[in-house]
């Protein structure tokens, strides 16, 4: 699942540390999820779609695998 997040962060100039003060999570988990290597539970999307005011799916991209 590819994100948007470290792009709306920093539009929005806010730390990495700020944001996890206001999500209830670590600084490193921020970091997790803006790198790819950790997918937000739905409540955390939510809560970061609700912070910068705008849909999880403007800053969660799935996309599919496709097999063959």
């Amino acid at each position: 699942m590819n994100n948007h997040l470290e792009l709306l962060r920093k539009q929005q100039n806010i730390k990495q540390e700020t944001l996890a003060d206001a999500m209830g999570v670590s600084r490193q988990t921020i970091s997790s999820i803006e790198t790819g290597k950790y997918n937000p539970s739905i409540i955390l999307a939510i809560k970061l779609a609700r912070f910068f005011n705008c849909t999880v799916e403007e800053i969660f991209v799935y996309e599919e695998e496709t097999t063959q």
